[in-house]
């Protein structure tokens, strides 16, 4: 059975930065949880405790807690109040969906003296005829019940029949109690075939695998694909006949139920792991040694040669949410691999790269993987060549330049800045002279730089 553990406390108390000492709320609701306990021993300033949709059958390791002022353990298995007598300040208890039919078990919370509220619907003791009157007589203190307010005369009309009422109720209990006793003994009985048809499958099943001869072996891949079908069948079989089999809703069917779901789950979640772990051989290279292009994941990508920077970049879209840690890069001269969760991609490139300057990272806005490989041959870009050899009409780029930026009044008026003595006078004769003949404009410019 699944019990009430620290470190689901400590999980559910993210509010209170995961600490569980100070604790004054927690919600541990759908949790499976099949008993009560510990948190009398770790939480006990709770004040407000949510249990409902749990598997829960008894109420019990609260007494402790002293400042609990509400309780909800709706949507359980529990069949009767108690052991709520040290929760001195309760004011709420709902009990919603539950199956209390020992009606007379509330007398327990007459020590609960600031219980304003108590919720009882869907349990089998609202069927009971005179039960809002006997739980209205019996709780003095009560405000509420069920949601709806107690009215003074109500209360009044109830202590008048009280005894009438209790005897009755008394009665009916004894009917229930008989009858829980039958659907107890139903459902011990439902288990031990359940176990004994269990147990007969598992033997059929190791007498035919014993039966297997040797010279069966290699038709092995059939007849496990045989076997497999057989056991989807039967599976389905099971399911079919569990689900349609009418059953009373009581504790023990509900627990049935639960441990059946819980079942199958763990036996899909063992094929998963075991499919998982069979490693499956995906041809990558030939046996002649030809690498193949490969995309296992079947992920959107983009291969760009960089050839201003000399690189090939690799954009693969891998997805937004993967965890980098299952994403496995290898770059070789001739091809890139990537294993995603296990599964390869794989691309020949088109020149030869640099493995080990090669570099990989994640997109923050897209989470692609973006692999960046320098090539192996280098290349002399032409624009080097063309810087040099514009050299000449860096006077004639800064004026450009400088006219763009508005700073040209601050160039006239401090030449002292410059080697040559009056820069404007430069600038308008290279502008003169290239309108004039082609045989001038070398001399006069070789005599200006003298």
């Amino acid at each position: 059975f699944l019990s009430v553990t620290e470190d689901l406390v400590r999980r559910r108390a993210e509010h209170n930065n995961c600490e569980i000492f100070s604790l004054e709320e927690i919600s541990l609701h759908q949790q499976e949880i099949e008993k009560l306990e510990n948190l009398d021993k770790w939480c006990r300033d709770l004040k407000i405790l949510y249990l409902q949709n749990n598997l829960i059958p008894k109420i019990e390791n609260v007494g402790k807690l002293k400042k609990l002022e509400y309780l909800n353990v709706a949507l359980n298995n529990i069949e009767r109040v108690e052991n709520l007598e040290g929760c001195e300040e309760l004011k709420k208890l709902d009990l919603t969906a539950n199956f209390i039919g020992e009606l007379s078990s509330i007398e327990s919370l007459k020590c609960n003296i600031h219980l304003k509220e108590l919720f009882l619907m869907g349990n089998p003791c609202t069927e009971f005829e005179g039960y809002r009157q006997f739980v209205v007589a019996t709780l003095h203190q009560l405000k509420y019940l069920d949601s709806k307010e107690i009215e003074r005369s109500e209360r009044i009309k109830a202590l008048q029949h009280y005894p009438e009422v209790k005897w009755k109720i008394r009665e009916q209990e004894q009917a229930y109690l008989l009858k829980r006793a039958r659907e107890k003994e139903e459902a011990q009985r439902r288990m031990q075939e359940r176990k004994d048809e269990k147990q007969k499958q598992m033997d059929t099943k190791l007498g035919f695998d014993s039966s297997d001869s040797p010279q069966e072996k290699p038709n092995q891949a059939e007849g496990d694909g045989e076997q497999e079908r057989c056991r989807t069948v039967e599976t389905d079989e099971e399911d079919r006949k569990f689900w349609e089999e009418p059953t009373p809703y009581t504790p023990e069917s509900r627990l049935e139920t639960h441990r059946y779901i819980e079942e199958k789950r763990r036996a899909k979640d063992n094929i998963r792991e075991s499919k998982k772990g069979e490693k499956t051989d995906w041809t990558l290279v030939t046996t002649e040694g030809k690498v193949l292009n490969v995309n296992v994941p079947k992920l959107h990508f983009s291969l760009k040669d960089d050839e201003q920077n000399n690189q090939i970049i690799l954009d693969l879209a891998v997805y937004r949410h993967l965890d980098t840690s299952l994403l496995d890069v290898d770059v070789q001269p001739t091809y890139i691999r990537v294993l995603v969760k296990g599964k390869p991609f794989q691309l020949v490139l088109p020149e030869e790269v640099k493995p080990d300057s090669s570099s990989a990272k994640r997109s923050q806005t897209t989470g692609h993987l973006v692999v960046t490989m320098p090539k192996a041959k280098e290349i002399i870009l032409a624009k080097q060549k063309v810087s040099a050899s514009i050299k000449h009409s860096d006077c004639n780029t800064q004026q450009k330049n400088m006219r763009r930026s508005g700073q040209v009044e601050k160039l006239e008026v401090d030449p002292s800045k410059y080697s040559f003595p009056d820069v404007t006078k430069i600038i308008q004769e290279k502008e003169q002279t290239g309108q004039g003949p082609i045989k001038l404009q070398p001399q006069k410019v070789t005599e200006v730089q003298k």
